[in-house]
């Protein structure tokens, strides 16, 4: 009996975190193909950066756990809903331009749901909570730092809003959960609503991590770049 409710609950953990994991992959894709369709790339382009944006972080966190070849390529549902979502900002740019600070948006939801589906993952094969945690935050900021690598800018991880330390807030929420035998569905939810928040709260009143002090005419090409983040 016991161990049909471990096989069940197996099977539910990892039913959990493909639908975390492929929600995220598509809303990431959106905030890449978006970034994307703003620098004018042709549809090539905008297809290649949904991609990266949304499995760069998935794509580093299974090769660092062994569960290989990742998801993002060995499993078609991940390239489908990539380029389902550069499709989709391809030909409806402006509509979804209409959107306060759209990539934003969708970086913000993508961090959430990456940062928990990480953590839940690393917990299934077995890392330490405080490697799960960190695992979880990987998962998250990969394809943020992928996107802006690709684009030519400074990653929004080190000069933007609470970005990194967001996600590790809600990928920690699940470790905890886990330790605690709480639901794993609640803490999922829990986490991604966390960090989703937190992120969001960082960029409504400018909260920032400490910065290296600098001239004053350093500070120009930041405030370029962050207003850049936030048209």
């Amino acid at each position: 009996m016991f161990d049909v409710l471990s096989l069940d609950m197996g099977a539910a953990m990892k039913t959990l975190v493909l639908t975390l994991d492929l929600v995220g992959t598509f809303v990431f894709a959106l905030s890449g193909a978006t970034a994307g369709a703003r620098r004018r790339l042709d549809i090539f382009g905008v297809l290649v950066l949904s991609f990266v944006a949304a499995n760069s972080g998935g794509i580093v966190r299974d090769l660092l756990i062994g569960a290989t070849p990742p998801a993002a390529i060995s499993d078609w549902r991940y390239l489908a809903v990539s380029l389902l979502a550069g499709v989709v900002i391809f030909f409806w740019y402006p509509v979804i331009n209409r959107l306060r600070s759209p990539v934003l948006f969708f970086d913000s939801v993508g961090l959430a749901l990456f940062c928990v589906a990480g953590a839940q993952k690393a917990l299934v094969y077995g890392l330490e909570p405080v490697m799960a945690a960190l695992l979880g935050m990987l998962t998250g900021i990969g394809g943020g730092i992928a996107r802006d690598v690709l684009l030519s800018n400074v990653p929004a991880v080190f000069r933007s809003d609470i970005y990194a330390v967001a996600a590790l807030a809600g990928a920690s929420v699940v470790v905890v959960g886990d330790a605690l035998q709480l639901p794993t569905t609640a803490t999922a939810v829990a986490g991604a609503l966390l960090c989703f928040g937190l992120r969001m709260v960082a960029v409504r009143y400018d909260w920032h991590l400490p910065h290296a002090r600098v001239p004053e005419h350093g500070g120009s090409q930041r405030e370029a770049d962050e207003r850049d983040d936030n048209r």
